[in-house]
């Protein structure tokens, strides 16, 4: 072990709950122990063959060297193209760069925009990354719970009250990760009302924007908010809609200024996005989009289902999301009830018991500033949806 420190800046950064669980249910299926995962955000299906014939091509025709570091002029116009289509927003390819992954955009973002003495406003329960992005940069991250009974969505008096002189920035996500919560154009309205009298950026994380179910309609605050638009920007990617986690294509649309200093900064970090996973990009977006409305309605039923299952069980309650791929049951009513190794004291020991006990790996809600709340994955088959809940409902009912 190195005798040497490590800079000061890790001290601030927590490892990742979701990368440690699924760490742990790898090292148990490498033991040839059955374990079902439910803790990863990862559609299960594979990229549309389409897709990958793209990228095949691609290859063949010699997209294998360095490119723009933002990302190829195409990928960046099919990105405005979708964008219009998908948010009636237009953007120029000039206010576009393309990253690996949504997560390295807003790692992008956090070091471009935010310094120390700024304070960034983020609702949650929120994605694990947030907050210690914002560490990173020096900046504080403010934390607004919010709850079940309000949809899982930021109040406009919240906000208000939140805002500082210090605020440098509001993270929404919507669809939502960990909760599947999604704010409609009412609830995007009331919050622009309260953000036009306070110059911050608005960081809106859409990358699960084309996964909502039933009637709900998505809308961006792009769309619903325009004379804002000098102060958002979008966070977006291929992973969950195309089924692309592994292709790492992530990116930006806002302003001009704040594309040039993010693509400044990653051409000192990564240089460019792997180019045959850009070409890929562009299939997906401008090719049939048959193969989303098939994973969007396999979804919705494993939704039902899963929500179904968990309000069955005593002592779990959980609302029906609006989109993603996530349930995020309450397990308040488990807290306290005792295993053969001890009280169930909070989510991350309840976590742990259905892991070692039950065979499934699920995330605490801690990990997503919600204690008290268990993150499960339903991407996965329905089969292997009905085995998990079927394990856990037999796990809890050891608990006394």
């Amino acid at each position: 072990m190195s005798t040497y420190p490590l800079a000061s800046r890790l001290s601030s950064l927590q490892p990742s709950a979701t990368v440690a669980i699924t760490q742990r249910a790898r090292e148990l299926r490498a033991q040839g122990i059955d374990v079902l995962p439910f803790s990863m955000g990862e559609p299960d299906f594979g990229t549309p063959a389409h897709i990958c014939a793209a990228a095949s091509e691609a290859i063949t025709q010699g997209a294998t060297r360095y490119t723009s570091v933002g990302g190829i002029p195409e990928l960046r116009a099919s990105i405005c193209e979708a964008s219009k289509r998908r948010r009636q927003v237009e953007y120029d390819p000039s206010q576009v760069v393309v990253s690996t992954g949504a997560k390295h955009t807003l790692f992008n973002l956090s070091q471009v925009l935010y310094e120390p003495g700024d304070e960034v406003l983020i609702p949650a329960p929120h994605w694990v990354s947030y907050p210690d992005q914002v560490r990173l940069a020096g900046a504080e991250p403010v934390v607004m719970p919010t709850t079940a009974e309000d949809g899982f969505c930021l109040r406009p008096d919240q906000l208000q009250q939140a805002l500082t002189e210090r605020t440098k920035a509001l993270i929404l996500c919507s669809p939502s990760n960990p909760t599947g919560a999604a704010y409609d154009e009412g609830r995007l309205r009331a919050l622009a009302e309260v953000l036009r009298s306070h110059r911050c950026w608005i960081i809106v994380d859409e990358i699960y924007g084309e996964l909502v179910y039933g009637d709900f309609k998505q809308k961006s605050i792009a769309e619903v908010a325009p004379e804002l638009r000098e102060r958002i920007i979008v966070v977006d990617g291929v992973s969950k809609t195309y089924a692309m986690t592994g292709w790492r294509i992530g990116w930006m649309l806002g302003p001009v200024d704040i594309a040039r200093a993010c693509e400044k900064l990653q051409g000192q970090m990564t240089s460019n996005p792997t180019a045959v996973a850009q070409h890929a990009a562009i299939a997906a977006l401008s090719g049939t989009q048959e193969p989303v409305n098939e994973m969007r309605a396999a979804f919705e039923a494993r939704r039902s289902l899963v929500v179904e299952g968990l309000n069955g069980l005593d002592g779990v309650a959980c609302r029906a999301p609006e989109g993603a791929f996530y349930a995020f049951p309450s397990v308040q009513g488990l807290l306290g009830k005792k295993s053969s190794n001890g009280v169930i004291s909070d989510d991350v020991a309840l976590a742990e018991f259905l892991l070692e006990e039950a065979r499934c790996a699920v995330v605490p809600g801690t990990a997503f500033g919600a204690p008290g709340f268990l993150r499960m994955s339903y991407a996965a088959h329905e089969d292997t949806l009905r085995e998990g809940l079927r394990r856990i409902e037999t796990a809890l009912s050891s608990l006394q």
